[in-house]
């Protein structure tokens, strides 16, 4: 006689399967384009961006970083995977910051007060700009023309 652990291993796969069919296993194949390929680089896809390890190569062209085309403009990267505030210090220059919010880890409730100060409107708290007196990491970046290039 079997006991229960036994029957439920051989028993809960085959009704999965069932219920969910061939769907199920297409939905959980490996062959997705968002996947990281385990190597640290990210296949391409049409985002503007490229990762490899912690490295990002960003095509400032691209309209998912329009935002950033004047002096003064800013973006949240959390919605397209870039886990980081970005903003444009002058024409040749772009500084970035972690989009974690030090209060409170929220990472998509930003609003920038000014060119010097970001505000976290989940906690109310408010941080400088200034990678030298800022509660925020800052990150290095490179700017080449239209190229970014991101180390976190």
């Amino acid at each position: 006689m079997k006991n229960r652990r036994d029957f439920l291993k051989e028993v809960c796969p085959t009704v999965a399967f069932a219920f969910f069919g061939v769907s199920f296993l297409e939905a959980c194949s490996a062959d997705s384009l968002d996947e990281d390929t385990g190597d640290g680089t990210t296949p391409p896809a049409d985002n503007g961006y490229t990762k490899s390890g912690s490295t990002y190569t960003i095509d400032l062209t691209h309209s998912n970083f329009s935002d950033l085309a004047q002096d003064g403009g800013w973006m949240n990267g959390s919605g397209i995977g870039i886990q980081a505030l970005f903003l444009r210090m002058s024409s040749t220059s772009i500084q970035a910051y972690s989009n974690r919010c030090p209060a409170h880890g929220q990472r998509n409730q930003w609003e920038k007060l000014s060119n010097s100060t970001f505000k976290c409107n989940h906690a109310g708290n408010s941080y400088s700009t200034d990678c030298d007196n800022t509660q925020l990491d800052c990150f290095e970046t490179s700017l080449d023309g239209d190229k970014l290039t991101l180390t976190m």
